[in-house]
Parts: structure tokens; sequence; C-alpha cells
């Protein structure tokens, strides 16, 4: 018997209700597999628990998540919590002290759901994006000069490091390599930026002689995200900067359905810490509680993390179980069209997975 001790963090909003339908479907591989078990220890850590303490999560927070094999997350923000707190002091602090270096996005269309793209298909949506998550332009380093005065100054400054640089460059080829990739994109502007993005073509192409059987193209950003829109086809791995990656996946989600169903996993690619995967929708308060929202980005966040512990068999069941629903129609939650409740779509779910 193989034991994963996973971390869950609901967090804000719909974070829980959409959770609950993910330990569902843990239970659901348990009894499936037969040979894992997955033994969870949930965290109030949300803003919650910032407005009663302080803080969103406790000092020695980080200390206790480090030993755990995966954390599972929510979702978190609410109205009385800026934004800034709830991503910096709680998101943010667990990336980057467990080197999550990696931000894995899967684009693609799943069966079921039509793209606002109309002459698309499922065949033509299918691709990864690799986001860099610890560094370049999201580096927390500048700052501001003469303030409250006419010429007040403000410099936010993008930090990129040949390590860090190397390991996501690396580990994009590799992700093609092992995935069975043909090619890969690189979002740059080197045209534009003549500081780092020069230096980040040069990375891509000193690894890229690593990696003779793999092809890349360089683009400009700007260009790469039209391209999402006209020619989603020619994609299968991109690799981005944070910056250029946090946009480029956001696009993506939405050629690919919507970010209310979209997954990611923020991955420690060496295992020294744990990785964590989550939804990348926002808490909604709106509709918190009543029961309606969509568990899907949170199931498909658990297949996210089963083909990171390797189980990939598993990992593909739990997506086509979700295509399954998505086809039927039956029981599927009102902004996908349907009147199920968040329970009623992750219990077919749970089903189509136990179905095998």
């Amino acid at each position: 018997m193989k034991y994963f001790n996973i971390a869950s963090i609901p967090g804000d909003g719909i974070g829980p209700d959409v959770m609950h339908e993910g330990y569902k479907v843990l239970k659901a591989l348990e009894n499936l597999h037969g040979g894992i078990v997955f033994e969870r220890n949930e965290f109030d850590w949300n803003c919650k628990r910032y407005l009663e303490t302080g803080k969103m999560m406790p000092d020695d927070g980080l200390e206790i998540l480090k030993d755990y094999d995966a954390i599972l997350f929510g979702a978190v923000g609410a109205p009385e919590v800026p934004d800034h707190i709830s991503v910096w002091e709680l998101i943010l602090p667990i990336r980057r002290a467990f080197q999550q270096y990696v931000n894995l996005r899967p684009i693609k269309l799943l069966k079921g759901i039509e793209s606002p793209l109309r002459y698309k298909s499922v065949e033509d949506i299918d691709f990864t994006v690799i986001r860099e998550n610890t560094e370049g332009e999201y580096s927390n380093s500048g700052g501001k000069l003469h303030e409250n005065t006419p010429h007040e100054t403000v410099i936010q400054n993008s930090v990129f490091t040949r390590y860090g640089t190397e390991r996501i460059v690396k580990y994009a080829f590799e992700y093609a390599k092992q995935k069975g990739r043909s090619k890969l994109s690189v979002a740059t502007k080197s045209n534009a930026m003549n500081y780092s993005m020069p230096f980040w073509d040069d990375i891509v192409r000193e690894i890229a002689k690593g990696y003779p059987s793999i092809p890349f193209h360089l683009y400009h950003i700007d260009a790469l995200a039209a391209f999402f829109v006209l020619k989603p086809e020619e994609f299968e791995v991109v690799v981005a900067s944070n910056l250029f990656g946090d946009i480029l996946t956001d696009l993506g989600a939405a050629i690919a359905g919507g970010i209310g169903i979209a997954p990611s996993g923020n991955i420690n690619p060496e295992g020294t810490y744990p990785s964590m995967f989550e939804p990348i929708h926002g808490s909604a308060p709106d509709i918190a509680g009543k029961g309606i929202a969509n568990p899907v980005a949170q199931i498909w966040s658990i297949s996210l993390m089963l083909d990171h512990f390797g189980y990939i068999d598993l990992a593909e069941k739990v997506v086509q179980a979700i295509e399954s629903v998505l086809v039927e129609g039956d029981n599927i939650t009102p902004d996908l069209g349907g009147n199920a409740s968040t329970a009623e779509m992750g219990d077919k779910i749970v089903n189509k997975i136990l179905e095998g």
C-alpha cells in the first residue's frame, strides 16, 4: 500500500465547496486502485483567519507544510482583504519557499465544452504552457522615489538569474520529451527588452543543444498571443517567463472554455518540497455556499497531482470522467448551462471514475 500525505487548504469563498468534491474523488481513486491511500490534513488558512489574527497562515506554516507529499489548494480572496495580502502572504510564500518554480497549465479543450473559437475543435486546442513561477517580472524588486511630489517615480525591476532560467527551460524540453511532444515554443520580447529577453533567448539556445530531436521556435509575446487565438493547433509545449506566462495561461484558459474549469500545478520537479495543485478560478464569494460552483477545475487539479506522482493512467481516468459528464450534459452546473448542484456534478464524476 502506498500512502500519500496531502495538505489541504480550501481557502475562501467557493474553495471549500469545490474542495469537498475533490475529497470525494480522492476516495474514489483509492477504491478504484486498491493500492493507494490519500491521508489528508485540512488547514483553515484563509482571509477569515487574517481578519481574526492578522495573518493568512501561522508563523510556522511553511514548516508545517514542508514534509507533505503535495498540497491541494482551493481558492483565496475576500472583499474585506486586499488581494495583495491574500496572495503575497499565502500563495506566493508557498511557491517560493518550496521552489515551485514550474507553473504547469494544460490548455486543453475538453469534450463537451465549446470554445469561443467556434471554428476550433478538441483536436486543435491541446497543449501545455510552462510558466516560470518564482522570479522574472514578479520578483518584488523595486521602489519609490520622491513620493507625493510632482517627480514621484516608481521602479519595478525584473530579476532573471541564469540558474532560474536554465532550470525552467530545461524542464520544458524534458517535459516535451517525456510527453512525446515534437516541438517547443518559447515566449520572448527581445526586440524591446534589451537585457532580460536576449539573456533568456541565449539560454534557450544553449539548452536546446542537448535536445536535438525537439525543435524550438522563439515568438515575440504579442505575436504569440495572437497565434494562440488564430492557430492554437500549432502549439504543443510553450515555455514563458513569469509575466508572459501569466498572461498566456489566462488567454489559453479562455480559448479552452474559461478560467472556471482550468487547473494548474505549482511544481517542485526535484521533489525536495511538496508541489501544490489548484484551480485558477477565484473565490467567487457571491456564490459561496450556494452549491452551484463548478468543481471541474478542482478535480482536474487532482489529475495533475496524480500525473506528478506517476499515476498516469489514473490521471487520464479523471479527465475522461470529467469529459464524459460534460458530454452527457445532464449533471452540469449552471455556469455550463445546466442546473445540477456542485455535489451532483461531483457525484456524477465520481461515478464515472468508478466505472473505470
